[in-house]
């Protein structure tokens, strides 16, 4: 098309023409799609042309930790683009030192090396690859609900719905993780839960062979399917299992991770090191894309003398790691971790749970940090889900209200930035309170 032949419009009505004529999107079919127009953003605040403002608690995709716009981090990608914009991966650069630098200073004890990517999917894609040279088999195990990413092994990996469609890749089995709300298992209490699933994945693990088995994969807190809390013990359990049969843990905290929590990682809440940690989103909150793996001494020590067969054009890019270091080190100077943990326990906590005592619909809240869900249902006895259409009626009533909202199949997932204030919460709430008081069901 030629630019100059077209007709002058309003900049949204020209963003959203050029999008239906030209961008595909993903995970959905094209032709109904009619995507937010968004061109600016500040804080927890995004806006369009028109100057339409919607207080953002989706954090786009559970990534912007540290809100639109943060001065330090663009700053420090400016500062990086006008020194050296790019350069290859081959090389040393000190904001690629700097930024795995800090990454490990936030690790356990025993990881000192950084392998950078470009997102959480290759993060965990190239952590399945280290894990399976390292041990020298082959299967991985994951939970049916759960999402890695969106390449090869990662899709796989993933448990729900995305995987059906891409299962090419081999060596994956997936089992149930814990879930009291829905139990697979027959549970009645977190613990009760928590045991009978650790019983499920050891079956899993010796009828798959312990001995093919290379790695068992799992977020933290599972994100994009539910936020499901591990119930106590379980993660711990996990380590004891994967340390009984000779399996590596690898840690997802691609979405849960660098604040989401309250913690810098998620699993420091759960008594457990795994060998592999995974990482992206929140890390530099999505400022330019990058992602990676965090690597155990002993795992690293392997490819000391073995060449490690993986490598992307961009890993460790400079821009990437000027904003990493910005962002890291703003989060630790501005308390954003400390706020995100005192924001879930004294105002989401209670304000949540106080919707889902006046509203019959919400038939669970579950959470912490910033990264709440109140899962909806038609019935709070039967626990039946609500419908698709209860919930696209739901996400058009928040818009239309100023609410940005991330929803998921039955649910609304509770996430804002880490640096959200308690006024912003109370507006949410608020518009919360107001749909959720409509009569949904009818």
């Amino acid at each position: 098309m030629n630019d100059t032949t077209t007709p002058l419009l309003g900049l949204n009505e020209r963003t959203s023409e050029l999008d239906r004529a030209h961008v595909f999107h993903s995970w959905s079919a094209q032709g109904a799609l009619k995507p937010l127009v968004i061109a600016g953003g500040l804080g927890c605040r995004v806006w369009d042309h028109e100057g339409h403002q919607y207080l953002d608690f989706s954090s786009q995709l559970v990534n912007v930790n540290i809100g639109h716009q943060h001065p330090s981090v663009v700053k420090a990608i400016v500062e990086q683009a006008n020194l050296l914009a790019t350069i290859a991966p081959s090389t040393a650069n000190l904001a690629r030192g700097e930024a795995a630098l800090r990454i490990v200073n936030r690790a356990p004890d025993g990881f000192n090396k950084v392998f950078f990517t470009n997102g959480g999917a290759d993060a965990n894609e190239n952590a399945i690859r280290m894990a399976r040279l390292h041990t020298g088999r082959d299967k991985v195990l994951s939970t049916y609900r759960s999402y890695h990413g969106n390449t090869g092994a990662a899709i796989v990996a993933t448990g729900d719905w995305r995987r059906v469609p891409n299962e090419y890749a081999r060596g994956h089995v997936h089992f149930f993780g814990p879930y009291l709300y829905r139990s697979e298992f027959w549970a009645t209490t977190p613990e009760q839960e928590s045991e009978r699933a650790l019983q499920h994945l050891e079956r899993v693990i010796q009828s798959e062979g312990s001995t093919s088995i290379a790695a068992v994969l799992l977020e933290s807190v599972p994100g994009t399917a539910g936020v499901m809390l591990p119930p106590p013990g379980y993660l711990a359990g996990v380590r004891g299992l994967c340390d009984r049969y000779g399996i590596l843990l690898i840690l997802d905290e691609v979405m849960c991770g660098f604040g989401r929590t309250g913690r810098w990682f998620a699993f420091e809440g759960y008594d457990v090191t795994p060998d592999l940690i995974t990482f992206a989103k929140g890390v530099n909150s999505g400022y330019v894309p990058t992602g990676g793996v965090i690597i155990s001494d002993a795992i690293a020590a392997g490819f000391d003398t073995a060449v490690f067969p993986g490598g992307l054009t961009y890993s460790g890019h400079p821009l990437a790691m000027a904003s990493i270091v910005a962002a890291l080190d703003a989060m630790e100077e501005e308390g954003i971790v400390e706020n995100a943990a005192r924001i879930g326990r004294s105002v989401l906590a209670p304000g949540l749970a106080a919707l889902a005592a006046n509203h019959p619909i919400i038939g669970e809240v579950r959470g912490e940090g910033v990264f709440w869900v109140l899962e909806l249902v038609t019935d709070p006895l039967t626990r039946e889900p609500v419908s698709a259409a209860v919930m696209a009626r739901i996400k058009t009533e928040l818009l239309a209200r100023g609410l940005l909202p991330f929803l998921m199949e039955n649910r609304i997932h509770v996430v804002p930035p880490c640096v959200v204030t308690d006024a912003e919460v109370a507006e949410a709430l608020a518009i919360y309170d107001e749909v959720l008081s409509l009569d949904l069901l009818a």
